[in-house]
């Protein structure tokens, strides 16, 4: 074998690096979501305030939706590159390490999923996605049909919710997934 030919286990951590560094951009830009989504909300409540006019609330619910599958997709992807990691690529490398087993490979992919208060940080998580991405536009749509607004703007408001709460649905069926 020549010095310049590339051993298995070189492409395996090539991969490893190139899926991790793609993991680290998708967690940067999933975490910068919520504060896009406290921004965008703190603006149209403040628009709506000033120009006291409540169906300015009814641009939360299409942007919460979309910021917040956005993020619920970006959430999935990362939790797909660690189960890859743990279940694919760390057992193939391992087995290249020491054939006939023993070893682990990228061990931390495992060890933190074993903390005794993952649970509930996983349940305090759900909690604060649905806050963000279906409480406060559930709560912008009450404040507009409190205020009465006009029927045709009460359609839309209407089919809003209904797809609020499917985002509500799946982040809710993610998280008992993960």
């Amino acid at each position: 074998m020549a010095e310049q030919d590339v051993t298995v286990g070189q492409l395996l951590l090539a991969e490893y690096q190139t899926i991790k560094d793609e993991q680290k951009a998708r967690i940067g830009f999933r975490d910068n979501l919520l504060y896009v989504t406290l921004a965008v909300v703190a603006a149209v409540i403040a628009a709506a305030a000033q120009a006291k006019q409540a169906s300015m609330l009814l641009a939360l619910p299409p942007v919460c939706v979309v910021l917040g599958w956005t993020y619920l997709v970006n959430d999935q992807k990362i939790s797909a590159i660690g189960a890859y990691v743990r279940d694919q690529l760390g057992p193939r490398l391992a087995e290249l390490a020491e054939p006939g087993g023993g070893f682990e490979a990228f061990g931390w992919e495992t060890a933190h999923r074993g903390d005794a208060r993952r649970k509930s940080r996983k349940a305090v998580q759900m909690g604060v996605d649905l806050m963000a991405f279906c409480v406060v536009p559930i709560a912008a749509l009450a404040v507009f049909w409190l205020a009465g607004g006009s029927r045709s703007l009460v359609a839309v408001s209407v089919v809003e919710a209904l797809t609020v709460g499917g985002l509500g649905w799946q982040v809710v069926g993610y998280a008992k997934r993960a």
